[in-house]
């Protein structure tokens, strides 16, 4: 290695050599033609497969085998192949040249690639040249693989030993379903490939292309390609605009392309091979095994996905919508898990089944906590009213107190949180066996999902305590008992997103909400307390709101500091005429609230008994008996 960056310092070319790693289909063979067809570039085939095939061979019918392994041309190794390419490359005058490697994943165990070199060989080098080793993981998604190879492979192996022997005509089509695997698959190979090549001291990760982008949209994929791999792209450039190639055989194919690549031969350029190589409506056979390879496979596909080439821009969402103000709910990590088996798991994979009851039918309850300062404050009436509320939803086979709180301390200490931070506990009544609201059909337990987040009392995702927020009056009216009683903390919740939908069309914050007889009942996601010309403070009784745990904290702390407060059935006229306003819950603890329907509340400021109060409840948390406090966070 010493020896050879002492000779690149004395190159006058430079080569750059494309290593692309992919499962054996179709579009690796697109990628090398569009490689090929550029005027700086030449492509080699799977240099590594006969190698490979002498080792593994055996296992598994090929009618070009003993071809293969006759060819002379396959015999070089891939330093040979690299230099003749270099030498052709020299001798049509090209001054910084391209070589493109196709290699399937499951070749990797025959590349050291902290060396940059077939297994067993020197790493190459050639006088007056440097050369540069890029890699390039081409994924596509392991339901697509199967589904595409089982369409070909299954049918295209049977086929050929049928012509050989049709004897062969039952055994055949059973083994060729069995060389579906992991390996064919390769995605986990390319997670190995990756793992091995960001190990190494000062080398950049491999690119990580995803396939269907590709297809999608193949001039700006590979434009951002060529930039990633430092050379040239575009038309009128010694690149060519890499789009399009001649149908039929290529002097690049490897000796098997007459029994593979009959489709890729049909196309001249990326549109038409997105239309007719793209597979339809294939089903994935091969039963048990195709399901298990896919719960293998992806997992790994869904991270190296996320760390593709495009694809963020190319995605359909706008990234610019996204409100991260503490960048680390970027990455935080929540639980989620049944009675006898939870995790801790990153937001981006974190995720129930389907079948779950919160999906099927909203069928599950919830809870808002806060820490301060390493302490969960009212953690246990909180816990109490999940459990109730999980009672009378006749939930059974329930986390048990202790595995809720354990859950909620390893999920914090993973996080490192100990202030700042709001947790969102949901409790659904679990998986089905069966697409179902029928809770018979649920009898894995409930599943537990533990979601903090640095949140701030004061900030996007919550409301301005220091200002006060405006309100309107929502349109719909809160459920009564009779329909679904709000002292179930549940989370069929349509009847407050309604009027939480009004309020951000009307610019305000949150909005009112009225019982079924025209009495203010609380807002669509908080309870709300005035205060009238006498100073009295007053609020919705909880026949038709939820008795939240901070709304019943405010009342016992207006009898402590000397403030008359009274339950009672308040008119909304009784709200627009109040001398102050403000609304109560975990998420934003006391908000002031200085405008409803566009009337001013009072001064249109912050009331003195409001501030009164504010100040009363950040004291909470150092209260004893009031907050529960984390143990010790290790490493943290």
């Amino acid at each position: 290695r010493e020896w050879q960056n002492k000779e690149a310092t004395m190159a006058t070319r430079t080569v750059t050599i494309v290593h692309c790693w992919s499962a054996p289909r179709s579009r690796s063979t697109a990628l090398m033609y569009s490689f090929d067809s550029r005027d700086d570039a030449v492509a080699l085939d799977e240099p590594l497969y006969r190698r490979w095939l002498l080792l593994h061979g055996h296992k598994f019918y090929r009618p070009y085998k003993t071809m293969l392994y006759e060819h002379e041309g396959e015999k070089k190794s891939l330093n040979e192949r690299i230099d003749a390419a270099i030498t052709s490359q020299q001798s049509n005058g090209v001054e910084n040249g391209v070589v493109f490697v196709k290699h399937m994943a499951k070749h990797k165990d025959l590349f050291e690639f902290e060396h940059d070199r077939e297994l067993g060989a020197l790493a190459y080098a050639k006088d007056g040249v440097r050369i540069t080793h890029q890699h390039v993981l081409l994924i596509r998604n392991p339901f697509d693989i199967l589904s595409s190879w089982n369409a070909k492979h299954t049918y295209r192996i049977k086929e050929e030993e049928e012509d050989k022997d049709p004897s062969k005509t039952t055994q055949s089509s059973s083994s060729s379903i069995n060389e579906t695997s992991l390996e064919e698959v390769g995605i986990i190979q390319l997670l190995g490939i990756f793992s091995s090549t960001t190990s190494i001291p000062g080398r950049d990760p491999p690119i990580v292309l995803d396939s269907d982008l590709l297809v999608k949209d193949p001039s700006h994929v590979l434009t951002s390609l060529c930039a990633a791999l430092n050379i040239p792209y575009g038309s009128g450039t010694i690149g060519g605009d890499m789009l399009t190639w001649p149908s039929g055989p290529k002097a690049c194919d490897g000796p098997w392309a007459q029994y593979w690549y009959e489709e890729i031969h049909s196309s001249n350029g990326w549109s038409s091979f997105s239309t007719t190589v793209m597979p339809r409506y294939r089903s994935v056979v091969g039963g048990q095994v195709c399901v298990d390879i896919l719960r293998a496979s992806l997992p790994p596909y869904d991270y190296l996905s996320s760390r593709a080439l495009c694809t963020v821009e190319m995605s359909k969402y706008d990234p610019g919508l996204e409100i991260f103000e503490d960048p680390r709910n970027a990455d935080v990590l929540c639980w989620i898990g049944t009675p006898d088996k939870g995790r801790v798991v990153p937001r981006d994979i974190a995720g129930v089944s389907p079948f779950d009851s919160a999906v099927q039918g909203g069928d599950a309850v919830w809870e808002g906590l806060r820490v301060y300062d390493g302490k969960i404050l009212s953690l246990e009436r909180h816990l109490k009213r999940l459990f109730n509320s999980a009672r009378a939803m006749g939930f059974t086979n329930v986390h048990s107190k202790e595995a809720v709180i354990e859950a909620i301390f390893r999920t914090l200490a993973a996080n490192g949180m100990r202030d700042h931070t709001h947790i969102r506990l949901t409790l659904s009544r679990g998986k089905k066996w069966g697409s179902s609201m029928n809770p018979k059909f649920n009898v894995y337990g409930t599943t537990l999902i533990v979601l903090p987040e640095w949140k701030p009392v004061e900030n996007a995702a919550t409301y301005d305590n220091t200002n006060g927020v405006s309100l309107i009056t929502g349109a719909n009216r809160r459920n009564p008992p009779s329909c679904v009683d709000s002292k179930i903390h549940h989370n069929n919740m349509i009847n407050n997103i309604l009027p939480k939908i009004q309020a951000n069309l009307a610019g305000a914050a949150d909005a009112i909400m009225l019982d079924l007889d025209g009495f203010v009942s609380e807002t669509n996601a908080t309870n709300i307390f005035m205060v009238d010309f006498n100073g009295v403070l007053h609020t919705p009784l909880a026949d038709h709101c939820l008795p939240g745990i901070t709304r019943e904290t405010i009342l016992m702390l207006a009898e402590e500091v000397g403030i008359n407060a009274k339950e009672r059935r308040v008119s909304l006229a009784e709200f627009h005429a109040a001398e102050e306003v403000f609304t109560t819950g975990t998420v934003g603890e006391l908000t002031p609230v200085t405008m409803i329907d566009g009337r001013v509340i009072g001064t249109g400021k912050v009331g003195p008994v409001t501030k009164k109060l504010q100040s009363v409840y950040k004291g909470l948390p150092d209260r004893e008996g009031w907050s529960t406090p984390l143990p010790d966070f290790h490493g943290y």
